[in-house]
C-alpha cells in the first residue's frame, strides 16, 4: 500500500492522505518461479499460523479454509443460494500487527483478585466491538474475511498511518471487514428462508456505507480521541440469477483487487477496476480521505459458473504479480490438485498458498521486474525490484449445493 507523509523512502518519494482533506506485458527477462514451499497443512485444520525468515527478518504467514474458529460465536446461516463458495486463504505480513488498544481488546491483569481481569482462555481474547468478536483477520495492516459461504473481504490499511500516534490502520481495515460482512449478512437475514433477498435487492455499496459510518463511529472519528486511519476495500458476494446461473457481486473501493479465473479457458474472465487519486496513493475511506462509499466504489454484477475461481487480492499481490502471471498461477495449481499431486494435497488451501509464495518471492527480489515497478518507472521514478508489502489472498471456487 501507499504510504507515508511526503517521506522520502529508498530514492524515491511517498504521498498518502494524511495530512490533507500499466502496463500488463511480462518482462521478457522474467519467468515463472517455481513453487517450492512444502506443504504443511493438514486438510482437518481450520487455519494455522507460522513464521518464515529472510534476510535475516521473520514475517507472518497463516492459512486455512475459513477466517473464523471451528466454535466461532456467529450463527451458520441457512443457504442462501443453489451456489457456494469452497474458500481458502493464505496471507502473509511484512511485519506485526501493531497491538489493538482497549476497549477492542481486553488485556489481563496481573492479578486474578482483580475483578477487572480477564481470564478467558486465549482465543477468546480476540479482539471485540459492540460486545462481540471481531470477525475475519488482521495480517499486517491488511483485514480478510471469509464469512459464511457466500462472503469473501480483503481490505488494505494504509500502513503510514503507524507513524501518528492514535493512528492504527490495521484496525480500520478490520472494523470495516467486520461491520461490511455483519451489515450483508443483516440484509439476507431481513428478506426471510422462504423467498430470500433477490438479485435486484442486494447493495453491497449500501452494505459498505453502513459499515464505514459504524467504523466512525466506533473509532470516535471528529473527536479528540479519535483513533486514526484509512484503507482500501474489496468484496464478493456469490448469489443467482436463477437456478442456473451464479453470479457474483464484486465491490471495490482503491486497489485492492477482484479476480474471476476460469480454468477451463485459462483465461482471466474478471477484473475490478482500480482507482488512484495519483500514483501510490490509491481510493481510500477513513480519516482526512475525501472517498465515500457512494462516490467512489465500483460494484459489477458479473457471470460466473461452477469451477470458476474468485480471487480477493490485496495490492502486495498485483503490486508484484502480472494478471498472466496470476492467471497462470491459479490455473496451474488447481490443475495439481485435481490430479491429486502430493504437493496439492492441501487442496484449496494450496492454490492459496502458490499465489501468496509467488508474490512473496517477487516481493522480496530486489532484482525482480514487477508491476509495481513498471508503473513507477511509468511516472518517471526510480524503481527496482518487487515491492515488499503485507501480501493477502481469499480465494473462493463456485461450487453448487448437491442438494
Amino acid at each position: 500500500m501507499p504510504k507515508a507523509i511526503k517521506v522520502q523512502s529508498e530514492g524515491r518519494t511517498q504521498s498518502s492522505l494524511l495530512n490533507q482533506t500499466s502496463t500488463n506485458s511480462l518482462p521478457k527477462s522474467r519467468s515463472l518461479i517455481q513453487h517450492i514451499a512444502p506443504s504443511r497443512y493438514t486438510a482437518w485444520c481450520l487455519h494455522r499460523s507460522y513464521s518464515s525468515r529472510a534476510a535475516g527478518r521473520q514475517y507472518l504467514i497463516s492459512e486455512g479454509r475459513t477466517t473464523e474458529p471451528a466454535d466461532s460465536p456467529f450463527p451458520q446461516l441457512p443457504k442462501r443460494s443453489p451456489y457456494y463458495f469452497e474458500t481458502g486463504y493464505s496471507i502473509f505480513a511484512k511485519r506485526p500487527t501493531r497491538p489493538f488498544p482497549p476497549p477492542f481488546i481486553s488485556y489481563p491483569s496481573g492479578s486474578f483478585s482483580d475483578p477487572l481481569t480477564t481470564h478467558d482462555r486465549p482465543r477468546y481474547r480476540r479482539p471485540k466491538v459492540d460486545g462481540e468478536h471481531l470477525r475475519g483477520l488482521t495480517n499486517g495492516d491488511d483485514a480478510v474475511i471469509i464469512d459464511g459461504q457466500n462472503f469473501l473481504a480483503v481490505n488494505d490499511g494504509v500502513g503510514a498511518w503507524a507513524q501518528k500516534e492514535r493512528g492504527h490502520a490495521a484496525l480500520w481495515s478490520r472494523l470495516l471487514v467486520h461491520y461490511w460482512a455483519a451489515e450483508a449478512e443483516n440484509a439476507f437475514k431481513a428478506a426471510g428462508k422462504e423467498n430470500g433477498l433477490k438479485l435486484e435487492d442486494i447493495d453491497p455499496v449500501q452494505y459498505l456505507d453502513k459499515a464505514f459510518e459504524r467504523t466512525k463511529g466506533a473509532t470516535n472519528a471528529g473527536k479528540d480521541n479519535q483513533i486514526e486511519g484509512t484503507t482500501t476495500v474489496s468484496s464478493a458476494i456469490l448469489h443467482h440469477k436463477s437456478q442456473d446461473e451464479p453470479v457474483l457481486l464484486a465491490t471495490s473501493l482503491g486497489d485492492c483487487a477482484i479476480m474471476v479465473v476460469r480454468p477451463e479457458t485459462k483465461e482471466m474472465t474478471y477484473k475490478s477496476k482500480e482507482d488512484w487519486h495519483w500514483f501510490d496513493c490509491p481510493r481510500q475511506l477513513g480519516t482526512n480521505s475525501p472517498d465515500t462509499p457512494k462516490g467512489n466504489s465500483f460494484c459489477d454484477t458479473v457471470d460466473v459458473q461452477e469451477g470458476d475461481i474468485v480471487l480477493c487480492l490485496s495490492d502486495g499481490v498485483t503490486d508484484n504479480l502480472y494478471e498472466e502471471e496470476i492467471t497462470e498461477w491459479a490455473v496451474q495449481s488447481v490443475k495439481k490438485w485435481k490430479a491429486k499431486e502430493k504437493e496439492a494435497a492441501d487442496g484449496i488451501v494450496y492454490v492459496a498458498r502458490t499465489l501468496m509464495e509467488a508474490a512473496k518471492e517477487i516481493a522480496l527480489d530486489p532484482n525482480a521486474g514487477s508491476p509495481y515497478m513498471s508503473r513507477a518507472v511509468d511516472e518517471g521514478l526510480a524503481a527496482e525490484g518487487g515491492k515488499l508489502d503485507d501480501i493477502s489472498v481469499v480465494i473462493g471456487i463456485v461450487r453448487r449445493h448437491k442438494d
